[in-house]
C-alpha cells in the first residue's frame, strides 16, 4: 500500500465528526417521532431519544472544545498551516500529514497505538 493510499484524520476532527453525527441521529429520531404520532408512546420515546442525542452532542462539542484549548499548536511541515496536536502522534487537520512530537518515532510507520498509555508504559519499562 503506497503512502498516498493511506488517509489519516486528526483526532479533534474525528471527535467533532462524531458530535455532528449525533446531531443528525437526534434529528432522525425526532422525524421518526413525527411519523409515529399515531402511537403517542412511540412518538414520545423517539422525541426523548432525539433530544438526548442532541444534548450528548452538545456535551461532546463542549468537551472537545476544552480539549482543543490544551492541544499543542504546531506548523505542519507539509502544508505550512497551523494545526493542533493531541497526543504523541496525530495528523494535520488540513492536509492529513502524519505528525509526531517524539523524536524516537520520526520515520516510523504512523500508528495511533503510540498515544495509548499502555504502549508508552511498555516502552518505558523496556528502556529501564
Amino acid at each position: 500500500m503506497s503512502q498516498q493510499d493511506i488517509v489519516y484524520k486528526s483526532k479533534i476532527n474525528k471527535i467533532r465528526s462524531f458530535a455532528l453525527i449525533l446531531i443528525f441521529v437526534g434529528f432522525a429520531f425526532m422525524y421518526g417521532g413525527i411519523f409515529a404520532r399515531n402511537m403517542s408512546w412511540l412518538m414520545y420515546l423517539l422525541f426523548i431519544f432525539g433530544i438526548l442525542s442532541i444534548i450528548l452532542s452538545t456535551v461532546v462539542y463542549f468537551w472537545i472544545g476544552m480539549l482543543s484549548t490544551k492541544a499543542i499548536p504546531i506548523i505542519c511541515p507539509n502544508c505550512e498551516k497551523q494545526t493542533k496536536m493531541l497526543g504523541v502522534v496525530d495528523a494535520c487537520m488540513h492536509c492529513r500529514q502524519p505528525l509526531t512530537l517524539d523524536k524516537d518515532l520520526e520515520g516510523k510507520e504512523f500508528d495511533e497505538k503510540y498515544n495509548r498509555r499502555s504502549y508508552r508504559k511498555k516502552v518505558k519499562e523496556k528502556l529501564n
